[in-house]
């Protein structure tokens, strides 16, 4: 029983980061907006990195997923504001999201994932891309003029519940979207999925050789992390903001953005997305307030400098560091 409850113990100080980001912010009201940043980039890295980090692929399509998120949310509340379902709206603007993304993802999946390497890159920019453009010219979901909301979601739940919902609730959702999705990585690590992964992604033809079914692991990773980016989008994207637009939802620095936070915290490790969106939040909120217009500038070698230091990311060198002592039990 005890090694089944041991190998969660590298929860422990992922949750005990969540923990401390959400009690500062609700003890200092005025740190709530930049928690809740952090909280997304901890969120979309954790997300992100059950794809890259076990795999190797880098999706940069990624934001599409978060996109159809947004959409689901923005459809469901606009389709069923006036049943007198109430919070049920938000599940059923959840689901639809997941749904979507889930969907995008399997039929994206089931095609580029039997591509490798840089092919496979370009096949996701293509897909992110087209399905903007598909988005806008078809004129489904409101096409470039997007959708906004705010007016169904206060007739559903009235001004100051609907207030409640974006600035305090999306948030609320984000942070338990980053802890279910920790849970969810370390879960494949330590099972079957984890191992095949591990294997196809150090070396994928002697996988094969092995009789692994790389596209099948491939394919569970990817819908997963799309599933996750689709819950993310829903919450972060749609019900704060109370709009969906599309050059805003299916911008590719978002994804660019995903990469940089697990590769700073070490791509494949549990608690490195946390520590890379910690970072890059963090900076990225700062450097807008000392040098604003100059912050991308000054990032951009900053990040490069990090990562040339760290090529395994920060948590990849401490992981070094703590084998063979007490900490590596708490260290994956």
């Amino acid at each position: 029983m005890r090694p089944k409850i041991e190998k969660y113990y590298p929860l422990i100080p992922v949750y005990v980061a969540y923990l401390v980001m959400f009690l500062i912010g609700r003890t200092m009201p005025s740190m709530w907006q930049m928690v809740a940043l952090l909280a997304f980039y901890c969120a979309i890295g954790q997300a992100f990195n059950i794809f890259l980090g076990m795999t190797g692929y880098v999706d940069f399509g990624y934001v599409a997923f978060m996109a159809l998120g947004t959409y689901g949310m923005a459809l469901g509340i606009t389709a069923f504001y006036q049943t007198g379902l109430g919070i049920g709206i938000i599940f059923i603007g959840l689901l639809l999201g997941v749904v979507m993304a889930t969907l995008l993802s399997l039929a994206v999946g089931s095609v580029a994932l039997r591509l490798r390497g840089a092919y496979f890159a370009i096949a996701t920019i293509g897909v992110n891309e087209g399905f903007r453009y598909f988005v806008e010219g078809a004129k489904i979901w409101g096409g470039s003029e997007g959708m906004i909301f705010s007016r169904e979601l206060k007739e559903a739940f009235g001004a100051e519940m609907a207030s409640q919902l974006s600035t305090l609730w999306a948030d609320v959702a984000v942070f338990i979207i980053a802890v279910v999705a920790a849970f969810v990585t370390i879960y494949y690590m330590r099972g079957k999925i984890g191992y095949a992964l591990t294997a196809l992604r150090e070396d994928e033809d002697a996988a094969k050789v092995m009789g692994i079914n790389v596209t099948k692991y491939k394919i569970i990773a990817f819908i997963t992390s799309a599933a996750f980016a689709g819950l993310i989008g829903a919450m972060a994207w749609a019900l704060k903001l109370t709009y969906v637009f599309p050059p805003d939802v299916f911008k590719i620095h978002y994804t660019i953005e995903c990469i940089i936070v697990v590769l700073l915290g070490g791509a494949g490790t549990l608690l490195g997305p946390v520590v890379g969106g910690l970072i890059y939040a963090f900076s990225k909120y700062w450097l807008a307030v000392v040098a604003p217009g100059f912050q991308l500038l000054i990032f951009a070698p900053i990040i490069i400098a990090i990562i040339m230091a760290f090529p395994e990311g920060i948590m990849g060198l401490v992981k070094r560091r703590a084998k063979g002592t007490g900490w590596e039990k708490y260290i994956i």
